[in-house]
């Protein structure tokens, strides 16, 4: 299975004050499984096989909900390409050296 990009911006419905620690357990969580991945403003992007990224997206948002969630909103947004795509490719000219 080719290498794809998967950016995740978890949205748990719980009080405000309850957000930004629900969404770090959950990026601790993606850097705990060994992906390459990107924290950004609005969403996470992680780079790897799309069953185990879309492993990792069913696990977030059992965290969220064992965080207190009753409701999760998940965008997700999937770069896919037979051959395959990096982060770093789509990036490489952005990066200051």
């Amino acid at each position: 299975m080719p290498i794809v990009n998967l950016s995740l911006q978890v949205l748990p419905l719980v009080p405000e004050e309850k957000v930004y620690p629900i969404v770090d357990k959950v990026i601790k969580y993606i850097k705990s499984t060994g992906v390459n991945f990107m924290v950004g403003p609005m969403e996470t992007t992680m780079e790897g096989e799309l069953d185990i990224l879309l492993d990792i997206v069913k696990k977030a948002q059992k965290i969220c909900e064992e965080e207190g969630a009753n409701r999760v909103i998940s965008i997700i947004k999937l770069d896919y390409r037979s051959s395959g795509v990096t982060m770093e490719e789509k990036i490489k000219n952005y990066i200051d050296k």
